[in-house]
């Protein structure tokens, strides 16, 4: 029986949680918040009555203090998360994710405290006529403001709902209906915020119920005269202003000073390690000097050296993975994140995420994944997102002996052949729900997987396989008198982890697939080849398929670049037929 494995309270996944489930609070919040706004483009009356229930929700003791517990923890995290960073060097992403959060205190503190702490204090009405009056007539700038911090709070919600979900295989299915919803419930929100604040400007003010305050003269519940209660009531509101003006100050003040605090220590760090730094060392003959505790995600970025990182350095994907070439006996060993990603996609030894080691001495290493230099090429020519990582299936076909088929033919001959041949594995890969990456040559790349389940990504890419050689086999009888031989392909099949993305330069971008799986793919069809084998496949992607493998024959091949033989399954042209 395996003991259940438990995760440490304060453990940096639970606190990665903690920020995340937090934030999806102040996130609901938020929602209700600018669903109630919208509600004042059908009437004032039905966003008051909105306003009831959403009352109801959060102004009771559960709801309070899920809230403000929410912001206390969220906020918390961050300057955490802030101080932990050893360097503020980060992509235009990362940077807008960040300077947006710490905009939304000072743009909400002044909303905080009119429709909370003001409420309670002077004992205002807290109705949403009101409020719409003082944000749209007494003071606009402060509705600007407002409308202006609906806005980034929202935004800021929405960055990282995105980074949260990206990585999901349902999400780019239901991304398109989430963007919507995110344009469109801000846009209704501030419609009805004017609306109604229109409506409001072109009435009479029948009362000084808007201004938030009592008559001068109403009774305190005091005995006296007039001018005393009058006197009292004036240094009672005085003394509520004041106590207003004084949770104003404690909570920009609050603010501030935990933000520099922040830096502080930050800065007091920086000095500190100066004398205690480590070498970085890369494949290109740089050398970064970091202090102790960097990553070697962060090295990258301070020393200017491109470094993919695609979910942002939080260990959910591979693309900034390093194989570390000198130094590897000293590093730790790594954290729960990291091993997880790294078991996920059978890192060889010595593999290792840049984002999650920080090595206590000097190392060398070799990043996996590459990118292009983007400040040496022209503004728009390369993608800003590299792209993102998914299980997917790789299939190469190519033509064997193709020089050799084609020297005694003409040049108009041998573009008609090709074009039959590439419009056979087209049909065949578009029948199979896969797509279809490029030629190159009389070579061409398919992806499978990009929708569905790992499982029919396999099964579709067999039977992808099966259709080729079925018409090629149909073409070889139609050209049989025009062929000197007959045409035979060579197809290798291989899944798993790689990343998908729009790549190319200028004009010329075109969804594609790189990593670790299209090369043992490529190899695979080059196995296919040597053994005048009509389709190898990947052990782990037959039997994902589901597929009977007592009749085929196995071997274990050697991968240039991997630690590890690939078992793979050497099929046949007469047992093809079998995936159709």
């Amino acid at each position: 029986m395996t003991a259940a494995v438990t995760t440490p309270l304060f453990s940096e996944r639970s606190l990665r949680r903690a920020r995340l489930i937090s934030g999806l609070i102040m996130l609901v919040f938020v929602t209700l918040h600018l669903a109630n706004h919208a509600l004042n483009l059908i009437s004032l009356d039905a966003a008051e009555k909105g306003r009831l229930w959403f009352t109801a929700i959060w102004r009771n003791p559960v709801g309070t203090a899920l809230l403000y517990g929410s912001v206390l923890v969220h906020i918390t995290l961050v300057m955490r998360s802030l101080y932990q960073r050893r360097t503020l060097v980060m992509p235009l992403r990362e940077a807008l994710q960040i300077v947006l959060g710490l905009l939304i205190p000072l743009l909400i503190i002044e909303h905080v405290i009119a429709t909370r702490i003001s409420s309670e204090i002077m004992g205002t009405p807290d109705i949403y006529a009101s409020v719409m009056r003082s944000l749209w007539i007494n003071s606009p700038m402060n509705g600007l403001r407002q409308s202006i911090a609906l806005v980034v709070v929202w935004m800021h919600g929405c960055i990282g709902v995105h980074f949260w979900l990206r990585y999901r295989p349902w999400y780019y299915k239901a991304a398109p209906f989430l963007l919507t919803f995110a344009i469109l419930l801000p846009v209704l929100a501030l419609l009805g915020f004017a609306s109604t604040g229109r409506i409001l400007a072109s009435e009479p003010v029948q009362s000084s119920l808007g201004s938030g305050y009592n008559p001068a003269g109403a009774s305190t519940g005091y005995g006296g005269s007039k001018s005393n209660d009058a006197a009292y009531s004036f240094g009672t509101i005085e003394a509520r202003k004041e106590r207003v003006q004084m949770a104003k100050y404690a909570l920009y003040g609050g603010f501030a000073g935990t933000l520099l605090t922040v830096f502080a220590l930050r800065t007091r760090r920086s000095w500190r390690e100066r004398s205690d730094q480590i070498e970085i060392r890369y494949p290109e003959g740089q050398i970064i000097h970091v202090p102790r505790g960097f990553s070697v995600l962060e090295a990258s970025r301070l020393g200017g050296i491109p470094h993919y990182a695609v979910c942002g350095g939080k260990g959910r994907c591979s693309t900034c993975r390093v194989q570390v070439v000198e130094g590897a006996a000293a590093l730790p060993k790594p954290e729960s994140t990291e091993l997880t990603t790294l078991n996920r996609i059978n890192a060889d030894p010595g593999v290792r995420l840049a984002c999650q080691l920080r090595p206590m001495n000097d190392i060398s290493v070799v990043p996996l994944l590459v990118p292009t230099v983007e400040g040496a090429l022209p503004v728009g020519s390369q993608q800003t997102n590299p792209g993102r990582e998914q299980e997917i299936v790789i299939l190469f076909c190519d033509i064997r002996s193709f020089t050799m088929l084609t020297e005694a033919q003409l040049p108009y001959d041998i573009v008609f052949l090709l074009n039959r041949y590439f419009a056979i594995v087209g049909q065949a890969v578009e029948r199979s729900d896969g797509r279809l990456d490029k030629f190159i040559g009389d070579g061409a790349m398919a992806l499978f997987g990009l929708s569905g389940s790992p499982e029919d990504a396999c099964r579709n890419a067999l039977k992808a396989a099966a259709r080729i050689v079925s018409e090629i086999n149909r073409l070889n009888d139609e050209l049989s008198a025009e062929l000197s031989m007959p045409l035979r392909v060579a197809i290798g099949i291989h899944s798993g982890p790689a990343i998908v993305g729009a790549m190319g330069y200028g004009n010329v971008k075109n969804l594609t697939a790189i990593g670790d799986t299209v090369n043992v793919a490529s190899r695979l069809e080059t196995v296919a080849k040597e053994l005048y084998s009509t389709l190898v496949v990947s052990e782990p992607t037959i039997l994902l398929a589901g597929s009977d493998t007592n009749e085929l024959e196995s071997q274990e091949i050697a991968i240039r670049g991997r630690a590890e033989p690939l078992r793979v399954y050497i099929i046949p042209q007469e047992l093809s037929a079998r995936f159709a």
